[in-house]
């Protein structure tokens, strides 16, 4: 068995001061991949005992930004998509092992206002695209933070929140999209009828109401169905405005 973990620390410095490190240490797990660590080179000594880490920094200094942590050590990696256009905020990693891919992402934010939305679909077409090209090769597994709640079941209040960025029309057809190309929301695949949220605002006492989204997933090429074992959000675990979802597989 495998165990994959995934979380947007929302800066790994203020995650590191509210227990990152005894999470990471307890979980155990075989690749452990973050979002969001905010961080340039050099400002933080994090490197885990038995661990190969590979970090992707945004050019814009405390922003975006991922990291992953992995036992194995993959047969090769890479930083991004491959554009140019896409490339400058540290978004994507991408591990190659023998029998399939593993990634972190931290998708774009749409924002207030719907600003970034039509880059968001410029990026959502690319990262398809980058995806795809590497199935013709072998499966693919990819976490993050992907900015999106899917369906009414993923956020607390879906009707008050129509056309906000993450649960925008354009958005979440992107999202159908990306599971009618064969790819497999884990966490729906095992509870399909199931309310747990990954992501709570720190406004309004959000988390505490427990008034969330879940924008928070392991995605798996449908080629891995059959090696699926479970899927888990470990809503009981603090230190960010996210929190560690989960896969295991066989």
């Amino acid at each position: 068995m495998k165990r994959f973990i995934s979380w947007n620390v929302n800066g790994l410095r203020a995650c590191m001061g509210k227990g990152f490190a005894d999470f990471f240490n307890e979980i155990d797990a075989d690749i452990f991949a973050i979002q969001e660590s905010k961080l340039q080179e050099g400002q933080i000594d994090f490197a885990p005992a038995g661990y190969h880490c590979y970090w992707n920094y945004a050019e814009k200094k405390g922003y975006s930004g991922t990291a992953v942590f992995s036992k194995e050590e993959p047969l090769s990696v890479s930083y991004g998509i491959g554009a140019a256009e896409h490339d400058h905020e540290g978004r994507v990693i991408t591990l190659e092992f023998p029998d399939y891919y593993f990634l972190t992402c931290y998708t774009p934010n749409s924002q207030d206002g719907l600003k970034r939305l039509s880059y968001r679909m410029e990026w959502e077409d690319a990262f398809l695209a980058y995806l795809k090209k590497l199935e013709e090769k072998k499966p693919v597994i990819f976490c993050g933070d992907l900015n999106v709640a899917h369906n009414d079941i993923d956020l607390k209040n879906p009707k008050t929140n129509h056309q906000n960025a993450g649960f925008t029309d354009e958005e979440r057809g992107k999202f159908s999209s990306l599971l009618d190309a064969g790819f497999i929301d884990t966490f729906r695949f095992f509870y399909p009828e199931e309310i747990v949220y990954s992501w709570w605002s720190y406004r309004f006492h959000a988390r505490e109401n427990n008034s969330g989204w879940r924008i928070d997933y392991f995605i798996t090429s449908d080629a891995l169905k059959d090696r699926l074992n479970d899927a888990r959000i470990h809503t009981q675990v603090f230190g960010s405005d996210h929190c560690p979802v989960e896969l295991t597989i066989k």
